[in-house]
């Protein structure tokens, strides 16, 4: 009884812990299997990298030294931590892989949005102008161009009106109409002017200072000519018989109504030369 119950405590203890008794099999590393390709790695690069890799009391560089070898690195394509290659690179596709209609949405130029302001450029004045929504009161001319100067003759009821493409407009005030228009005496804007009974003085950005008699058909009666540069400013004296022009020359000069030559290169009375700017205020 004794040997039948220790031979049954014996067997039911190694049926308890049977993986005890199985030896363990491991497995040897298998490090020739791994063969790398050698027609996609660099050899010389490789070497060098592991000599570098491998030694014992490498040299100390200087930051310069390291900065200059990193970016020797990136320009020559070394800039790599794999050393061994076992498979070569795909190839690059030729041709992004896209539908037809997404590639269109990608490749389409994007049009740069039109900057709308959201308050007026200019404002101005209209008196007396009906405020009606369903009127159309203001049209644009084939030949726009802003006023350059203004000057009422003196019996109050004539407007000498300069414009910017050389022109100059008579108006009649009480009549509400156009004159006439005095063209020719200047090639640029009339920036000045100044009435003298029924002389109109005209000064131009050309220099060019004329008289103009707006009675008769060939209006251009004189012409000063001392300015090298834009007339600025116009006046007549009391007596009528002498006029005071000024410039963006800086030159002021007086002219006498009596000796107006367009040849004499020195048909002015008097000449002053100490202003340093424009001279534009005149009386």
């Amino acid at each position: 009884m004794d040997v039948g119950g220790s031979f049954t405590s014996s067997s039911k203890a190694q049926s308890r812990y049977p993986l005890q008794e199985q030896p363990i099999r491991r497995r040897g590393k298998n490090l020739d299997r791994f063969i790398p390709n050698r027609s996609a790695m660099d050899m010389g690069h490789a070497c060098g990298w592991l000599a570098t890799m491998c030694e014992e009391n490498p040299v100390s560089s200087s930051p310069g030294k390291d900065a200059y070898r990193k970016q020797l690195a990136e320009l020559l394509n070394m800039n790599r931590t794999r050393i061994l290659a076992f498979r070569n690179k795909p190839p690059t596709a030729e041709t992004p892989f896209l539908q037809p209609s997404s590639w269109f949405h990608q490749t389409k130029p994007v049009k740069p949005r039109r900057s709308i302001l959201q308050t007026s450029e200019r404002t101005l004045d209209a008196p007396e102008i009906l405020d009606d929504y369903y009127l159309n009161l203001l049209d644009w001319d084939e030949d726009n161009g802003p006023v350059t100067s203004v000057n009422w003759a003196p019996d109050g009821h004539h407007l000498a009106v300069g414009l910017n493409n050389s022109e100059v407009q008579v108006w009649d005030t009480t009549a509400n109409r156009q004159l006439r228009t005095l063209r020719g005496g200047h090639s640029s804007r009339v920036g000045s002017l100044a009435w003298n009974n029924h002389i109109l003085t005209t000064g131009g950005m050309d220099g060019q200072i004329v008289n103009n008699d707006v009675r008769i058909r060939s209006h251009v009666v004189d012409t000063y000519n001392g300015h090298h540069q834009e007339v600025c400013g116009l006046k007549w004296s009391a007596s009528e018989q002498h006029l005071a022009t000024g410039g963006n020359d800086n030159l002021l000069h007086i002219w006498d109504r009596s000796a107006a030559s367009s040849n004499s290169p020195t048909q002015w009375l008097h000449r002053l030369e100490d202003h340093t700017a424009a001279v534009k205020a005149l009386a």
